[in-house]
């Protein structure tokens, strides 16, 4: 049994994967902001902690996450405001990798999105372009670091029932559910095979754990 943290555990993916790896034997921990959500994380299996990664350092981030196996960092600021984005989605990103460092929890799973890097070619007057940058630096922290990392791409997310099939590769559908993407992070901390890896992906053909492994 591993000790999972799951950074932004309110989110639609978060709450599709907790019940994923309770069910695997994990015990799953998720990060929250608003305490008026620990419920719905609750039912999800979690076990709901309150701490705004937004606001903690890294030395407050540690403490949170000490003793966990992995992290995954599924938070977003959900767009609009491009200062905020900045300060959820690359800032707080980063000072998570930094506590994870810290803490000694060496496995960290980001959730990115398909096409994300520095050669992104958003326009920069368009409302994508803060969220853009704010990832491609991000990933690049991670990669830079000692983690056993793993970076995620999913492409467009929908809302349809899971599939448990994908296409690995940054050309597909364009599309993928949020709860083949929970599959995918679920399998992700399943495989060795995954380490130090950026797998983008669409729904597609291919079983989850063959598509990854």
């Amino acid at each position: 049994m591993s000790r999972i943290v799951v950074i932004g555990g309110h989110g639609k993916i978060a709450l599709l994967l907790a019940p994923l790896l309770v069910e695997e034997g994990h015990s799953v921990t998720s990060l929250i902001r608003n305490p008026a959500h620990a419920a719905e994380v609750q039912a999800a299996g979690a076990t709901p902690v309150v701490a705004d990664v937004e606001q903690l350092d890294v030395a407050g981030i540690a403490e949170v996450i000490t003793g966990h196996d992995a992290v995954v960092w599924s938070a977003g600021a959900g767009g609009g405001d491009p200062a905020r984005t900045r300060a959820v989605d690359q800032d707080a990103a980063i000072r998570s990798m930094d506590a994870a460092v810290q803490a000694g929890v060496q496995r960290y799973v980001m959730v990115s999105y398909c096409g994300a890097g520095t050669d992104h070619g958003v326009d920069p007057s368009t409302p994508f372009f803060a969220y853009a940058q704010a990832k491609a630096a991000a990933d690049e922290h991670l990669r830079a670091t000692e983690l056993d990392w793993t970076v995620l791409g999913p492409s467009g997310l929908t809302l349809d029932p899971p599939t448990g099939s994908i296409a690995v590769g940054r050309e597909g559908s364009g599309k993928v559910s949020r709860a083949n993407v929970a599959r995918v992070i679920a399998a992700t901390l399943r495989a060795n095979a995954t380490s130090r890896r950026t797998i983008e992906f669409h729904d597609g053909s291919t079983p989850i754990d063959d598509a990854i492994g």
